[in-house]
């Protein structure tokens, strides 16, 4: 009740300061209003000792008025809301949307509220695999999160150029309080290319709890990276086709006051695909060993659900098919669906999402 009385507290705000806002807006060069939509269904139907099964149903809007304040700089103003279908809220979480984005022929620097997950959206990756907040390797950071945690603020920068592409991003979720610790996570995905046909993935995230105004709660880190080779080419058969080999690792610091329970993890990641005309076909092998990564996924991981650490060699496997539909410019809808194996379980998960990016020019 209290969330929904937020939502209607920031439309009745946003009707009333609408007109004079509309006129403020529209004295700039570049006024655009944009809405980014993300309706999420995503299934897994299994339970096994790492990971439990769980259904994930909602939509996540963001409405704002980007602001061109010259061919470089803008500012985004607006309001986000994440709905989760039979909720007894209307909302599970409702924020402004408040950023401030400096552009360059390559590079973008943004400063508040970051771009809504995936990155790319419409134009985005085909593949569950592929679809967490910043496209890292599920072990690093799970694609759920995508749907969990759909909205983020803080800084990030992206670049693209001949031969380096990246996002690094630093972003805030949660204070330091009386109650808890603070807790934020930052990460960088890059790609260096290499050759034609050849390139070199660089990945790193790290999630920490700490603060100084308040010590309630151990401070803790969990770093993971990973890096390796990427072959693509294209074929008149299969279209798209690549591999990527990567070798990772992982620490984890639960207490640092207690380095008796730090652990150093290693993992081999390979990951296959095809695609073409909207389909793609992948296939994924893992094996690690002590892998234990926050926000990572916990099939990958050595951490069982209830606690205890695995201590052999932790499997992992997955195949998939994803097909994507184009309904109209910048706006798709996703199915897919995927066989896992957990060890010596064997479970099955689908999922179906919309995305859609649309803008309409105020001025």
């Amino acid at each position: 009740m209290q969330r929904f009385g937020r939502a209607v507290a920031l439309a009745v705000v946003v009707t009333v300061i609408y007109p004079w806002a509309g006129r403020v807006l529209c004295a700039q060069e570049k006024v655009t209003l944009r809405s980014d939509i993300l309706l999420y269904g995503d299934n897994t139907e299994f339970r096994n000792p790492f990971r439990e099964g769980e259904t994930i149903f909602g939509a996540a809007v963001r409405v704002a008025a980007d602001v061109g304040v010259n061919d470089s700089v803008g500012i985004a103003l607006g309001v986000f809301g994440n709905q989760r279908f039979g909720s007894d809220q209307a909302f599970e979480r409702v924020r402004p949307v408040i950023a401030l984005t400096v552009s360059g022929r390559r590079s973008a620097f943004v400063f508040g509220t970051l771009p809504a997950p995936p990155p790319q959206g419409a134009a985005g990756p085909i593949g569950p695999d592929r679809g967490g907040p910043h496209g890292l390797l599920p072990p690093i950071q799970r694609e759920t999160l995508t749907f969990d945690r759909p909205y983020e603020a803080g800084l990030g920068w992206r670049f693209r150029g001949p031969r380096l592409r990246h996002e690094v991003w630093l972003e805030w979720q949660q204070l330091n309080t009386a109650e808890h610790r603070e807790r934020f996570d930052g990460g960088v995905n890059a790609e260096v290319t290499l050759g034609s046909h050849v390139t070199a993935p660089v990945q790193f995230h790290v999630v920490h709890e700490g603060g100084q105004l308040f010590n309630t709660g151990p401070v803790a880190d969990s770093f993971a990276a990973a890096s390796g080779l990427a072959l693509r080419g294209r074929t008149a058969r299969a279209g798209t086709i690549s591999l990527e080999l990567l070798a990772a690792a992982s620490k984890s610091v639960p207490d640092r006051q207690r380095p008796d329970r730090n652990r150093n993890g290693a993992a081999f990641f390979g990951r296959f695909a095809a695609e073409r005309d909207g389909w793609r076909a992948h296939v994924i092998f893992w094996r690690g060993r002590n892998f234990v990564k926050d926000e990572g996924d916990p099939n990958y991981l050595s951490l069982r659900r209830d606690g205890s650490r695995y201590g052999g060699i932790r499997d992992y496997a997955e195949t998939g098919v994803a097909r994507r539909f184009p309904l109209a410019p910048g706006a798709v809808i996703e199915v897919s669906g995927r066989l896992h194996r957990t060890e010596r379980h064997y479970e099955y998960s689908y999922r179906v999402l919309s995305i859609a990016s649309l803008g309409w020019k105020l001025h």
